[in-house]
C-alpha cells in the first residue's frame, strides 16, 4: 500500500474512526484493515464509518496510509504520541504491536482474536475469503507458559480447526510455536 487512503479521527476514549465511507471502504477493501461500524460480516460495499484498532491505527499511521487527528482544531497525531496512548490501554502493546507488524509486512490479514480467546486470527487471505488458519498468542521475553495453557490452547485451536501459535518477542525478534494435536 502506497499513500495516504484516509482521514481518521481521533476520539477521546481512544477508538480511531474513519468517518467518511468511501474512505472506510477503500481501508478496509485494501486488506482488510478495521471493523465496520454497525456491519457484523461485511460481504460487499457497506456505507458506514470504519472503527481501527489502536495496532492498526499506529501500523497505518507509520506508513502513512493514514493521517490521524484529535480535538475541535483537528490536531495531528505523531506515530510517536498514537504509540503512547496505545501503550495506556493495551497491556503488553510493544509486543502484540512487534508481532502485528511482522505478520502484516509478510502479507498476511492479521485481525483481533478475541473471539478466539487469544490475541489475534491471522488469515492467509482475509475474512470471508478465507478462514484464519492460525490463532496467535502473544508472549513476551518474560512471560511465563504453563501445562495447562498449552492444553487449552490445543484444545481450543482443534475445536475451530486452527494452528495455534505462540508468538515469543525477544525485542524485535520473534520465534513462533506452533502446536497441533497428534494421534498416534
Amino acid at each position: 500500500m502506497s499513500g495516504k487512503i484516509a482521514d481518521v479521527e481521533l476520539l477521546a476514549d481512544s477508538r480511531l474512526i474513519v468517518w467518511n465511507p468511501a474512505e472506510a471502504q477503500t481501508l478496509y477493501s485494501s486488506r482488510y484493515y478495521g471493523k465496520p461500524l454497525g456491519v457484523a460480516k461485511p460481504k460487499e460495499g457497506f456505507d458506514t464509518p470504519l472503527v481501527l484498532d489502536p495496532i492498526e491505527g499506529v501500523y497505518l499511521l507509520e506508513r502513512g496510509v493514514i493521517d490521524v487527528v484529535q480535538g475541535e482544531d483537528a490536531a495531528k497525531v505523531t506515530p510517536e504520541r498514537l504509540k503512547a496512548l496505545a501503550r495506556g490501554i493495551l497491556e503488553g502493546f510493544d509486543d502484540h504491536y512487534t508481532v502485528y507488524s511482522s505478520l502484516r509486512d509478510k502479507g498476511f490479514v492479521v485481525t483481533p482474536g478475541i473471539k478466539y480467546g487469544c490475541d489475534f486470527a491471522v488469515y492467509e487471505h482475509g475474512p470471508g475469503i478465507d478462514h484464519a488458519p492460525y490463532i496467535v498468542q502473544v508472549k513476551g521475553k518474560g512471560d511465563g507458559l504453563s501445562a495447562t495453557e498449552i492444553v487449552k490452547a490445543g484444545r481450543l485451536a482443534t475445536t475451530v480447526r486452527k494452528t495455534f501459535m505462540i508468538a515469543l518477542v525477544d525485542g524485535e525478534e520473534i520465534s513462533f510455536l506452533s502446536f497441533k494435536w497428534w494421534r498416534p
